[in-house]
């Protein structure tokens, strides 16, 4: 992950709240929580299974009206809390361009497939040796 994911200015919006937590007298005054919202339904950058992968990589972060909305309050200034949501949304991006691998099925070897019919016949064996024993000859 060396560059970044070019996404355009113009899809992103950015509004300044104020944060709850440690502040001082400042928490009360100046709005430093950052909320990013950006707009996957009407992206340009991105192709229809990148946006699907996006849409559940982001999960009930999600609005109705395909928006991502991403809350950033972990620092005290606006700046970095800005760059910390930026980073977070690079980060969705990227996850949700990175192609799933295709799961290839295998079989189980032969030997595994002994294993488990000897395992099998021990355990009915077992099982055969708690049964009552007959008296009966006949």
């Amino acid at each position: 992950m060396a560059t970044t994911v070019c996404v355009p200015e113009g899809e992103i919006r950015l509004d300044f709240v104020r944060a709850s937590g440690p502040g001082g007298q400042n928490v009360n005054k100046v709005a430093t929580a950052v909320q990013l919202r950006y707009d996957v339904a009407n992206s340009a950058i991105l192709t229809p299974s990148v946006r699907a992968r996006l849409v559940h990589l982001a999960g009930n972060r999600m609005t109705d009206a395909g928006e991502l909305v991403l809350d950033a309050r972990r620092f005290r200034t606006q700046e970095r809390n800005r760059q910390d949501a930026m980073e977070r949304l690079d980060h969705l991006v990227r996850q949700a361009m990175a192609e799933p691998v295709p799961r290839r099925p295998t079989r189980p070897t032969r030997a595994s497939r002994m294993r488990r019919l000897e395992a099998k016949s021990h355990r009915a064996d077992i099982k055969q040796g708690r049964r009552g024993v007959s008296l009966c000859d006949g």
